[in-house]
């Protein structure tokens, strides 16, 4: 909380927030991503500092500087140490006013923020409504989550396998993931949705590459935390939603309602086949008494 009682932003949401909207090559990702992962320090340190940091070029920070819309480098580091300095003004997105909170308060608090500014991501339907269409045209429709994203890839399959005929979750690493992914792609998938969430499984981003570099064909569509995630390097459509970060365990709140967004996306991407098996599945739930109301 700064002196106008304001409760600012954490530092990374703010550096996180100079990167929204911009399309980055891998390696301005690499250094986004270590100026996010070095939120309290990124401010004060040179751009060979930052270059050995992400392990890029010095020439490559500037340019990422400059993609970024500053005049270079050292206009980049003003713009982090005034982030570093100063809470956010009375219009910015992180602030919330009012008395002071506990530490649960700031956290559940901070999860609206991350709606809220997931919101504002789907005022450009676009990418949801592309993703949608490819996800819902692949047979089958693997869905890959592995430790934290887990859950989170058996609650989307669980809905998705009311309006999709074959949806396969991969929550289980090692080789047997291997496996599974060729063998969705010989049943004919054409699309691939991946969670990868913090702290990022290595074995998450290996599969990824892996499906990049194989040549095998399948679009990956990724739920990530944000647009530098170590994942959107190998991913062809990158939904970011940000994950709460302020108690012992991530809060995956926003991550799930896009999730579910992405899923209207598919039932209106084929909309009478949705319709159909919805249909089918309501009969048969009926039938066999599955829920009491």
């Amino acid at each position: 909380m700064n002196d106008t009682g304001v409760i600012a932003a954490p530092p990374t949401d703010r550096v996180l927030e100079l990167f929204h909207g911009v399309r980055l090559t891998p390696t301005q990702r690499r250094i986004a991503h270590s100026l996010v992962q070095h939120a309290a320090s990124a401010a004060y340190l040179s751009a060979a500092e930052v270059a050995e940091l992400a392990q890029v070029s010095q020439p490559s920070v500037t340019r990422f500087a400059m993609a970024l819309g500053y005049d270079g480098y050292p206009a980049l580091r003003r713009r982090l140490r005034d982030i570093a300095a100063g809470g956010p003004g009375p219009d910015s997105p992180g602030h919330l006013t009012g008395p002071p909170q506990n530490e649960t308060q700031r956290a559940v608090r901070a999860e609206v923020e991350n709606l809220h500014r997931l919101a504002d991501q789907l005022a450009d339907r676009d990418r949801v409504t592309a993703a949608g269409a490819l996800l819902a045209a692949s047979r089958p429709l693997p869905v890959l989550g592995l430790r934290a994203a887990a859950p989170l890839a058996a609650y989307f399959a669980y809905f998705a396998a009311k309006i999709h005929p074959d949806v396969r979750v991969l929550d289980t690493g090692g080789s047997l993931l291997a496996d599974r992914l060729e063998q969705a792609r010989a049943g004919g998938a054409t699309a691939l949705l991946a969670i990868v969430l913090p702290r990022y499984p290595r074995e998450s981003l290996e599969a990824l590459r892996e499906v990049r570099e194989s040549g095998t064909g399948l679009t990956v569509v990724t739920i990530t935390d944000s647009a530098v995630s170590p994942a959107a390097e190998y991913s062809d459509i990158v939904l970011p939603a940000a994950v709460g970060a302020q108690l012992v365990f991530d809060l995956h709140t926003a991550p799930m309602a896009l999730s579910m967004v992405l899923l209207q996306a598919i039932c209106d991407a084929a909309p009478a086949d949705a319709q159909r098996r919805l249909e089918e599945f309501e009969r048969s739930a009926t039938r066999r008494q599955v829920f009491l109301s």
